[in-house]
């Protein structure tokens, strides 16, 4: 129980609900979608992008978003839910964006990165500060 509280601790404000608010409800939007329409937004997004086993793995992260983006809005064990979300946004960035820095240059590239970045900044960002005051990590804390 005592590294559930080290990893719980948080000097961060009340207004990290914001910053939490955001990356959590988009991670949790994004999986839901992966669900609802796997063609666009999961297998068939993963197979268009050459993943391997796109079938396993989109449903695979469909599921880390989906929980990690709900523990990220409750500011529960933030900082472990932060770690698959920074994964994601790094193999996102990589296996997309990336591309469109070669083929089409930084400025095209840099507008369609706009998501994955604030989510990669805004998921750093929680990693390092905790989820603030009006959380249920300050709660385990106390």
């Amino acid at each position: 129980m005592k590294w559930i509280k080290k990893l719980a601790r948080t000097k961060a404000t009340a207004s990290v609900i914001l910053i939490r608010l955001m990356v959590g409800l988009v991670f949790l939007s994004e999986g839901i979608q992966k669900f609802l329409d796997p063609d666009v937004r999961g297998v068939g997004r993963f197979i268009k992008i050459g993943l391997p086993e796109p079938e396993f793995l989109a449903y695979f992260v469909a599921s880390f978003e989906v929980l990690c983006g709900f523990l990220i809005v409750l500011g529960l064990m933030t900082r472990l839910a932060v770690l698959p979300t920074i994964t994601i946004m790094l193999v996102a960035i990589f296996t997309t964006k990336f591309p469109i820095l070669m083929d089409e240059g930084f400025w095209k590239m840099a507008h369609d990165a706009r998501t994955d970045f604030s989510m990669l900044m805004g998921s750093i960002y929680l990693l390092i500060m905790g989820a603030g005051r009006w959380s249920l990590d300050k709660l385990i804390r106390n």
